[in-house]
């Protein structure tokens, strides 16, 4: 997402994007005025998060975009996004999960992708006969609480509480979600 045109990039301050029609736009908080602006041919952005300098947005076709204030960084499609997508409108699909990480609240499971390089990190299918309502997740603290209702079932097991490490449960071994360290045999 380059500065339109060949314009230089303003000096550093605070910015947001937005989905304007087929393009997300970023504009400077100050100012008011656009910095950037990004559309892919023949597609629109149906939901635009921007948190710190990165701004993802979601396709109508299914397609995560990750960009910082120069370029588009990274590219995920999202499965069965065809299936759900178009009737659900993305609306709370793209939720920040702390530490750099960003959770991708379907119907059919949360995944969780690195902010910095969109590499995912962790992914929590729907329990069987059970969807994740994208739309009813609230935060509590640290945690994303996800609606998963169930045809049968104890209303606790219909809530699913979240991290940047996945799913929050007693005793659990995290991964990492840092980037890996340069160099020769860098992972310990």
């Amino acid at each position: 997402m380059p500065a339109a045109h060949g314009q230089r990039r303003p000096e550093a301050g605070a910015w947001t994007s937005r989905a304007r029609g087929a393009v997300v736009v970023a504009y400077d908080t100050r100012t008011g005025l656009p910095r950037w602006r990004y559309a892919r041919v023949g597609h629109r952005p149906v939901a635009v998060l921007t948190t710190g300098e990165e701004v993802i947005a979601l396709w109508e076709d299914g397609l995560l975009t990750g960009a910082d204030d120069r370029s588009v960084r990274w590219h995920r499609a999202l499965p069965d996004a065809a299936e759900w997508l178009p009737a659900q409108g993305g609306t709370g699909v793209l939720r920040p999960v702390g530490h750099g990480i960003l959770a991708v609240v379907t119907p059919h499971r949360v995944s969780a992708y690195r902010l910095a390089d969109g590499d995912l990190r962790w992914v929590l299918p729907a329990r069987t006969g059970c969807a994740f309502r994208p739309e009813g997740a609230v935060r509590h603290g640290a945690a994303l609480l996800i609606a998963q209702p169930c045809a049968r079932g104890a209303w606790t097991g219909q809530l699913v509480a979240l991290d940047d490490l996945g799913r929050i449960t007693p005793d659990r071994t995290p991964l990492g979600n840092d980037l890996p360290r340069p160099g020769p045999n860098a992972r310990t």
